[in-house]
């Protein structure tokens, strides 16, 4: 069941989202060689615990952590650790904020250091197809039309598009209806609505898009060992077309 927000509640979402994008903002600041991302797991969390909100997954199903730290091949869900980042890296945080009963999602992908050209093509792709598929979030376009946008520019660039993890519908709940995946069929799916809350986080890699489970059961990686990245955005379907809750520009 897709649940409908009104103003008045998109607002409350919108008071979390600003707040997720400002802890980006400065997580932005301290990635660096030699910095861990336990590190930044400690800093997010008593940033938000500061500010009365709380980190959505920690507990979520058992999760220990306030944040995903995803490195190179891992595609998501990647545990925070105290091994420092080394240059050459890329890592994706990944984090829900609850304040005052509302949620907002939201990941970025970050260089470490002076990263390859690869890997500064695979955060440039991601990104920008991130932003196509939010162009296409307007009342009376179906889901399929956000998926095909994605898959079309990814593959077109030779990367590839994580199909075992999908955007969603949020608001109270961390995952609600109906599922957004990053690829498909244009003019099929769920038609949306104005009111409707969805998170849109294309999972790029630059090999294969498959993927395999890490014995912790939750850190998902490339089948390849290649370099995977993600950006997200929690938007509102609005009548002036999508509203980006967690947009960092503000």
């Amino acid at each position: 069941m897709v649940i409908i927000k009104t103003e008045q509640e998109i607002e409350m979402m919108k008071r979390a989202g600003k707040l997720l994008a400002t802890v980006h903002k400065e997580i932005a600041k301290m990635i660096r060689p030699g910095i861990s991302t336990y590190e930044i797991d400690q800093f997010v969390e008593e940033f938000l615990m500061e500010r009365g909100a709380i980190p959505e997954q920690k507990g979520y199903h058992g999760y220990p952590y306030a944040t995903c730290a995803s490195i190179n091949d891992e595609i998501c869900h990647g545990f925070p650790r105290k091994t420092p980042l080394k240059d050459g890296d890329i890592v994706t945080i990944d984090m829900v904020v609850s304040l005052d009963g509302w949620l907002a999602d939201s990941a970025w992908s970050y260089p470490v250091g002076n990263i390859s050209d690869e890997a500064r093509k695979l955060l440039d792709v991601t990104k920008k197809a991130l932003y196509i598929g939010i162009e296409k979030a307007i009342i009376g376009n179906r889901i399929g039309d956000i998926s095909y946008a994605i898959q079309s520019y990814v593959e077109s660039e030779g990367f590839s598009v994580v199909r075992d993890f999908v955007g969603h519908g949020i608001g109270r709940n961390m995952h609600e209806d109906p599922q957004v995946p990053h690829f498909g069929k244009a003019g099929r799916g769920f038609r949306l609505m104005e009111g409707m809350v969805i998170t849109i986080e294309p999972m790029v890699n630059v090999g294969h898009y498959a993927c395999t489970i890490d014995d912790n059961q939750w850190t998902a990686r490339t089948i390849d060992g290649k370099l995977s990245a993600q950006y997200e955005h929690t938007i509102a379907i609005t009548k002036e077309g999508p509203l980006i809750l967690t947009d960092q520009e503000e």
